[in-house]
């Protein structure tokens, strides 16, 4: 039987998943899925005393440093890669137990995950909100006589998480007057005006906004306390 190449040396146990039909040089059992090599030779894992392992594809970094540190006995698995000229990894062989027991481990930290990312969403959630009820509080500050639902609605809008508005700016996360005015005109041009069928109909967006100006100075005079006032 032809010799193999012999894979560069690392520590641990080394098992090689041929890409010709080999047999073992042993019992002559084969072709073999894998073999270990002894002196060049290949030998069944059965006959090198690694048959009660179980493969690990490669993949999953965490179940497979664990697999190897629950495993009392443990190989590296590797197939030559003609194109590249060089032998590479895919996957190792560990104790069935050991296996399992890696997989309560990960298991237990993706749960610990699960809960650590519950607690920040609620984290986040209850800042979002308290945020939204400050921008509320600003517009409501700006413009008194708009309506406390709207308010909140602009403001829920403008801060949204990941929308990328005006609210999530640093500006708007200032409560900058900028940035306030920035989400009430936009609700009100959206809302309370035709600004949108403008849009829809083919109407370029400087002109549509030129348009309904008017109206969105009708509606912001209307909200504020001087114009209530007088």
């Amino acid at each position: 039987m032809a010799r193999l190449a012999t894979p560069p040396h690392r520590t641990g146990l080394l098992v090689i998943q041929p890409l010709r039909r080999r047999h073992c040089a042993e019992c002559q059992a084969g072709p073999l899925a894998l073999l270990m090599l002894e002196e060049g030779t290949p030998r069944c894992l059965d006959c090198a005393d690694l048959g009660h392992l179980v493969f690990l594809p490669r993949g999953d970094t965490a179940l497979t440093r664990r697999s190897r540190e629950e495993s009392g006995l443990s190989a590296v698995v590797v197939r030559f890669n003609r194109r590249r000229s060089r032998y590479e990894r895919q996957g190792v062989l560990v104790e069935e137990a050991g296996l399992a027991r890696a997989e309560e481990r990960c298991l237990a930290d993706a749960e610990a995950r699960r809960r650590r990312r519950t607690r920040d969403a609620r984290r986040r959630s209850a800042e979002d909100e308290r945020f939204a009820e400050a921008f509320a509080a600003e517009i409501r500050r700006l413009f008194p006589e708009c309506p406390a639902e709207r308010a909140r609605e602009i403001a829920g809008h403008a801060s949204a998480r990941g929308s990328g508005r005006v609210g999530r700016s640093a500006a708007g996360r200032a409560l900058s007057e900028g940035a306030v005015m920035s989400a009430v005109v936009a609700s009100v041009r959206h809302v309370d005006t035709p600004y949108d069928q403008l849009l829809m109909s083919g109407v370029p967006r400087h002109e549509a906004r030129r348009r309904i100006g008017a109206a969105v100075d009708g509606v912001l005079r209307g909200w504020r306390a001087e114009e209530a006032v007088g």
